[in-house]
């Protein structure tokens, strides 16, 4: 009996949380390890689905690097990076477009749909969903069909999530060029979020969050300013891989997202327990 109890007070624990961001967007970026196991991902897919039954509108904006290069070594094709950059040439751009476009957009889009909700699948090209330009690298070196983004198309995205639909996007761009373009997930996360004036952008990843101390998890900040970010980072406590993530929390909440969020998505359940609980497991990002 008091098990029942206290799976009562978990939920009533949510309710405020549901009720704050019931048709509201949340946008989340789903990549990296957490596309490794398939229980997690399981549980990642039940959390979306979760998310649509109580109200919310989620996006799903995922990558595949790791099915990228297993596809281009099967085909004998050489993985080449600059600056943690996949330089992407017309061959390896094809590949690119089969894997996230055709494989792992697919399959998320089927886990959603098992689950009873109305997941579509979609990539930059679909009704001009992401338009892009070449990414032009700052040292100069040529990074091939890679791009950045230039517009999202708003109002397809709002169509479909007012429709009861989720929307999984392939983070894949199209220019006025005519060429396709391979586009970094977390920039596009972070683009459509703007795009929609979401109240949530989540990245999941494999870390917790911000600690004050690498190396020891109470020392997980729960909740962090940008003001506060930017002091970490100047004494060296955010440091290495963490910086590109928590500058990818800042710049949402420049584009004017309410609220971003580091979480780890290699554990199960974390973005419910991230968003409908009052300690959450990982950091949010708040202006």
């Amino acid at each position: 009996m008091k098990d029942l109890y206290e799976k009562g007070s978990i939920l009533m624990e949510a309710l405020p949380y549901i009720q704050r961001l019931s048709g509201k967007h949340v946008v989340i970026k789903y990549g990296g390890n957490a596309m490794k196991d398939k229980n997690i991902i399981h549980t990642i897919m039940q959390d979306v689905t979760l998310l649509k039954y109580v109200g919310v509108n989620p996006i799903v904006v995922h990558g595949g690097g790791p099915d990228i290069t297993n596809m281009l070594n099967k085909l004998s094709i050489e993985s080449k990076f600059h600056n943690g950059v996949r330089i992407t040439s017309a061959e390896t751009m094809e590949i690119v477009e089969m894997v996230l476009a055709g494989k792992v957009n697919k399959q998320v889009v089927s886990m959603i749909n098992s689950m009873g909700a109305k997941a579509i699948g979609l990539c930059g090209k679909d009704a001009g969903l992401i338009k892009a330009k070449k990414k032009i690298s700052p040292d100069g070196v040529d990074l091939g069909f890679v791009g950045d983004v230039i517009q999202v198309n708003t109002k397809l995205l709002l169509e479909l999530t007012e429709n009861e639909y989720i929307p999984v996007i392939a983070p894949i761009g199209f220019g006025e060029d005519g060429n396709t373009y391979n586009i970094n997930a977390d920039i596009v996360a972070g683009e459509i979020a703007a795009a929609v004036k979401a109240e949530k952008l989540m990245f999941l990843t494999d870390v917790d969050g911000v600690r004050m101390d690498p190396n020891d998890e109470e020392t997980l900040i729960s909740i962090i300013e940008v003001e506060h970010i930017y002091r970490l980072i100047e004494q060296k406590i955010i440091k290495g891989g963490m910086i590109p993530k928590v500058m990818g929390c800042i710049k949402g909440i420049e584009q004017g997202v309410k609220k971003t969020h580091i979480v780890n998505g290699t554990l199960p359940h974390s973005i419910i327990l991230e968003i409908f609980t009052d300690k959450g497991i990982g950091t949010m990002v708040t202006a």
